[in-house]
């Protein structure tokens, strides 16, 4: 039994005593055995519960949520104080000193004129601060670890703003076209198939972009979607007494069109 006192209530110096006790010799031997890279698939799973629970409108989910990934970022912190290399105030201090450094029209004496400046001054700031001397620098400081989509529409934005950018959706659309095209014929030709694809997504996020659609949000919704849709195809081939597998193409598009309706008439 470690030397923990309990209480009604318990602040984030509580979280970080918790935490420090779980990893501490006579405390939990999982906790002891986690690493940065051990605990890095749930830092990213705990991060999207977060959006989930922002996504269902609950403060009660919202709250838990945040608990986990606050304790991600506790946990993440005192594996580095046991190594000597910075704590969880050094954490704090940080993004303390970063939030004041970037918000000049705030804690210093710069004007700005609305929210539009606001992110030019920010992006100034941060490109300053992390020495990035060019636009490709900008461009390759985007998060490998990103979702693909949200990682293409941050370097279109930052291509964007270096001004290599179409005057409007149009020429987006047209590229669009033409990368389908040339995806076709790598289709044709099984050659270069991947990197066809992968242009095609990029001009996909392009057209995003310019319509002001989150590209992950709007993919995300697509799959919820299909799945209504398929729930329904199936739910009709049941009332036929037939499987899914046992029908030919055609009658499963004439039972997703009629499934396309019925959900259509569905909704108020």
């Amino acid at each position: 039994m470690v030397d923990f006192m309990r209480k009604e209530r318990y602040g984030v110096r509580d979280l970080e005593e918790i935490v420090r006790l779980l990893r501490a010799p006579g405390g939990c031997p999982w906790d002891r055995e986690q690493t940065h890279e051990s605990l890095r698939r749930g830092t990213l799973e705990e991060t999207y519960e977060v959006v989930e629970a922002i996504d269902q409108g609950s403060p009660e989910h919202l709250k838990e949520e945040l608990g986990d990934v606050l304790l991600q970022v506790v946990f993440h912190a005192d594996i580095e104080r046991d190594a000597g290399r910075f704590t969880l105030d050094d954490v704090a201090d940080g993004i303390c000193k970063k939030l004041i450094y970037r918000h000049p029209h705030v804690f210093g004496t710069v004007a700005v004129s609305g929210t539009d400046e606001v992110l030019t001054n920010w992006e100034e700031l941060k490109r300053k601060e992390k020495g990035q001397a060019s636009d490709t620098d900008a461009l390759a400081a985007v998060a490998r670890s990103l979702p693909a989509l949200w990682r293409a529409e941050k370097v279109q934005k930052k291509a964007a703003k270096a001004g290599f950018d179409w005057p409007d959706v149009t020429g987006a659309a047209d590229k669009l076209y033409e990368e389908l095209d040339e995806l076709k014929q790598a289709a044709a030709r099984q050659t270069n198939v991947e990197e066809e694809l992968g242009d095609l997504l990029f001009s996909v996020v392009n057209v995003a972009r310019f319509l002001k659609v989150d590209p992950e949000a709007a993919l995300s919704r697509a799959c919820d979607k299909f799945i209504r849709r398929f729930a329904r195809v199936e739910q009709l081939a049941g009332r036929e007494g037939r499987a899914m597998t046992d029908m030919e193409l055609a009658e499963l598009d004439k039972l997703w069109e009629q499934a396309k309706q019925d959900l259509k008439a569905d909704t108020p």
